[in-house]
């Protein structure tokens, strides 16, 4: 027998309307710039002084901007050690995370509100970059991958959301994981990450995110160029505005093509480049976030 029909009231059918017309404007929004950057990389270098920035597909085709970017020494470079950063900083940010909000969620803690206190301080009174500078000195560690490595290694309020998810744990089921012989460690490596997945997933996309995005201490501490994340390598071009800081003057000879490229195609290159990796990470992240949010609540 088929099922009749859910007939929607005129003010449901206008609600539903608005829904999906916001959300349409939202991702033009969002994909529209991202176009407009796409089609002045990949445009003639002759047509992009006349493009707008409405402009979402190229005028003619030119690679040589992606193919110089991807060549190029420094560029190379700075990917690699973005990713060598932003995956070591989100690892162990997300293990000690974990760890110390474990810590702070047990009530039989000793001092435990003092803890959270002094955690809640370093949110109204975050240090200054001249003692944050100076102690890094003391530590040995300027010009070393440790210095953005360490870099807000636990966040402040990343710890108190898994603070919260932490205490709404039923008790019973650790208690019932510790009749069963398991030690402390055990029951938070077996019972409790399985259960905090949608949140760890969170933290860790948060983690992500702030560590690639992040060039200011990476430009104070890394003196050494080669040591560059490709944040700093973008700003550093965005800022002079020269052709020559990425093509190079021995490139900018030999390279047929690098002395017709417009520096905008090259500027458009180069945040596009920057932004890929988010943009790849995220459909990953939230599926798993999705996923793990539904098993929980079915499993409730």
């Amino acid at each position: 027998m088929a099922e009749t029909p859910i007939r929607k009231t005129p003010l449901e059918r206008l609600e539903y309307a608005i829904i999906v017309s916001t959300l349409l404007f939202l991702v033009v929004m969002t994909v529209q710039p991202l176009l407009n950057l796409l089609a002045i990389s990949l445009s003639d270098p002759a047509n992009v002084a006349g493009m707008n920035g409405l402009t979402i597909l190229p005028h003619g085709f030119s690679p040589e901007v992606w193919g110089l970017l991807i060549q190029h020494p420094q560029v190379q470079r700075g990917v690699i050690n973005s990713i060598f950063i932003t995956v070591a900083s989100t690892v162990l940010g997300v293990a000690f995370t974990a760890l110390m909000a474990w810590g702070l969620s047990r009530p039989n803690l000793p001092g435990r509100r003092f803890l959270f206190i002094l955690v809640l301080v370093t949110i109204v009174f975050e240090p200054g970059i001249i003692p944050d500078y100076f102690i890094n000195k003391r530590l040995g560690l300027l010009d070393t991958y440790w210095a953005p490595i360490l870099f807000k290694l636990v966040n402040a309020w990343y710890l108190i959301i898994l603070i919260r998810f932490f205490e709404e744990i039923p008790q019973e089921l650790l208690e019932a994981s510790e009749l069963d012989g398991a030690n402390p460690f055990q029951v938070f490596w077996t019972v409790v990450l399985p259960l905090a997945k949608p949140a760890l997933a969170t933290i860790t996309l948060f983690y992500f995110v702030f560590h690639w995005n992040e060039f200011f201490r990476a430009m104070i501490y890394l003196n050494d160029q080669s040591k560059w994340p490709l944040q700093v390598v973008l700003r550093q071009f965005v800022v002079e505005g020269d052709k020559l800081m990425i093509v190079g003057k021995d490139a900018s000879d030999s390279y047929s093509g690098a002395s017709q490229i417009n520096i905008r195609a090259l500027k458009a290159g180069m945040i596009l480049l920057t932004i890929v990796p988010i943009l790849a990470i995220y459909p990953l992240i939230l599926k798993f976030f999705t996923k793990g949010t539904m098993s929980g609540a079915l499993k409730g």
